[in-house]
């Protein structure tokens, strides 16, 4: 399941430039950790190419992949609120290219101009209603005798 708030949709062109002032280019290989669950998120990305998967820990098993990002995706949120821990794990699924962004940079930015504020948290909140109810719906699929079905609630 992908997010509908890429970067395009999500901010505007003068906020989305700034951001993007700040942008440095990185690759990522197949299988490469980029962060850990309840580790420092002293960054985030937005994906290029390739595809990112988020997982979380699940005691006595393997960790279950919750979501899966691609092209123009955010990926992690945790950066934006103190205290800065990620909440997920995620991998490269393929080999990813992406733009990193310094977390401080941009809460830096935010906090000097209201209006890229409030672009960026509601962009950033968007996407955490998305991915809760993404990783909602997978964990049922996972864990729930009977599956997420169609009318299942938590």
């Amino acid at each position: 399941m992908t997010s509908t708030k890429t970067l395009a949709a999500a901010l505007e062109t003068g906020h989305r430039e700034r951001l993007m002032r700040l942008a440095r280019e990185v690759s990522f290989e197949a299988g490469t950790r980029l962060f850990e669950e309840g580790r420092r998120a002293d960054r985030f990305w937005i994906v290029r190419t390739g595809t990112v998967t988020l997982d979380l820990r699940v005691p006595g098993r393997r960790a279950a992949v919750v979501d899966t990002l691609g092209h123009g995706e955010l990926v992690g949120w945790s950066w934006h609120f103190p205290p800065c821990r990620w909440h997920l794990g995620g991998e490269a699924m393929s080999p990813v290219r992406a733009w990193e962004f310094d977390a401080r940079a941009v809460r830096g930015m935010c906090a000097e101009d209201a209006s890229f504020g409030r672009a960026m948290a509601v962009w950033v909140g968007d996407v955490i209603a998305h991915r809760l109810h993404a990783t909602r719906v997978r964990l049922l699929d996972l864990f729930a005798p009977y599956g997420s079905g169609s009318g299942s609630r938590w």
